[in-house]
């Protein structure tokens, strides 16, 4: 047993609190001229806000495993911190850009991690009333910042027994004249699925003929399990391409992300938004960021191999216990299981006993607007031995928590 979360902690879920969603909860609209700023379970609940010290086995990480200043032998004894380039560290930005054909270092703006790259084109494409389709799970960001601007929210429903796929006809079919932004993620968040390059082209000739624009976060691109499509910047002017150096290399410490986009245009707004909110990046950051990026190849032959044998794990303990289904990620280092159908289990009793009797933290589904049966796990921050003990303590939470148990048909 760890020691006990104090009760009115985070983790306790109420959801009288939760955000509007599917499931209910409660919205403020904003105020014209100002963004409903709130906070997210997401982040009152994560690892570092509960306490590393609180959690035995954290299952909760979306990224690979914390990397170490010493991981990089890298003098940075003459860099002058002064403002950096407003765009970026130029070689970083050429590194960056070299990754899609066509693309140039123009066509990049490096930013404070992925998050402000999110809230840059949000903010600076929409505006109240804007229409804005989502796919749904999402990472949160993704869905809560249209929805401080005022936009017109429309969620696209991605669900397990479709295999979390993306349907391009129904995104299609929710499309409108008043439609500003189409927005997806691939490797997906929290699911792990891949778009085909086939149905990424059918989005970009979408967006293309109606004159909107596409977000496609692709934070988790270079954990794909297979060679993944091409960048979606590097298909169309109407692409706007994200990622950063946090999720699949384990460096969220190192605030480095950036966004791609071949239309000058609207590059030149998103510049616009980075100046008037941070002027430039940490050169710092970027400095090491750089150096990090250019050992990319050496660092990735390190980091999916070992992401690969988490999924391998999580896949050994999917197919041994009974009590989840799921359908398998094709990339990243999560996944999104669901407590089976045929269990009926006291929900809020599993969540406590796992905390607070095993030590084991996942990611609920409520932090992504979805049923508390679903829930996140993580398979690349842990250890191989940290991961076995957290699912191991997901199998025994569930049993105590069990009130009723038919067995799945094999």
């Amino acid at each position: 047993m760890v020691d006990r979360v104090p009760k009115g902690s985070p983790f306790d879920f109420d959801p009288e609190d939760s955000m509007s969603s599917p499931n209910g909860g409660s919205y403020t609209e904003p105020a014209r001229g100002h963004l409903a700023y709130r906070r997210m379970p997401i982040e009152k609940e994560s690892p570092e806000e509960l306490g590393y010290d609180k959690i035995k086995y954290n299952l909760a990480e979306s990224s690979f495993t914390d990397g170490m200043w010493s991981d990089f032998e890298v003098d940075l004894s003459d860099l002058v911190l002064c403002y950096g380039d407003h765009l970026g560290n130029p070689q970083l930005r050429e590194l960056i850009a070299a990754q899609g054909p066509g693309l140039s270092d123009h066509d990049v703006l490096v930013t404070p991690g992925a998050a402000a790259a999110l809230f840059i084109v949000n903010t600076s494409l929409l505006r109240p009333g804007d229409h804005v389709i989502v796919a749904h799970p999402n990472y949160v960001t993704n869905v809560e910042t249209p929805r401080a601007i005022g936009a017109q929210l429309e969620l696209l429903p991605l669900v397990l027994e479709d295999r979390w796929r993306v349907d391009v006809e129904k995104l299609a079919q929710k499309m409108r004249p008043e439609t500003r932004l189409v927005s997806l993620t691939s490797p997906h968040n929290p699911t792990g699925s891949v778009m085909p390059e086939e149905d990424l082209r059918r989005v970009l000739d979408l967006v293309e003929d109606r004159g909107c624009y596409l977000l496609f976060d692709e934070t988790y691109r270079d954990l794909s399990f297979e060679e993944p499509p091409p960048l979606a910047a590097a298909l169309s002017e109407r692409a706007i391409s994200i990622s950063s150096l946090s999720k699949a290399y384990g460096l969220p410490g190192l605030r480095v992300g950036w966004l791609i986009c071949r239309g000058q245009d609207i590059m030149e707004t998103f510049l616009a938004a980075k100046e008037q909110i941070f002027i430039c990046g940490s050169v710092v950051d970027e400095a090491l960021g750089y150096h990090c990026l250019k050992a990319r190849e050496k660092l990735l032959a390190q980091i999916k191999p070992r992401v690969y044998a988490g999924f391998e794990t999580v896949r050994e303990w999917v197919e041994e216990t009974e009590y989840v289904e799921w359908v398998p990620p094709s990339g990243g280092a999560v996944c999104f299981p669901r407590i089976g159908s045929g269990v009926e289990v006291d929900l809020d009793r599993f969540y406590d006993v796992l905390i607070h009797e095993y030590g084991t933290l996942v990611g609920p589904g409520h932090w992504f607007e979805m049923d508390r049966r679903y829930m996140r796990v993580g398979f690349g921050w842990p250890s191989a031995e940290e991961l076995e003990q957290g699912l191991q303590s997901i199998s025994s939470a569930l049993e105590e928590a069990t009130v009723s148990h038919e067995l799945p048909r094999r």
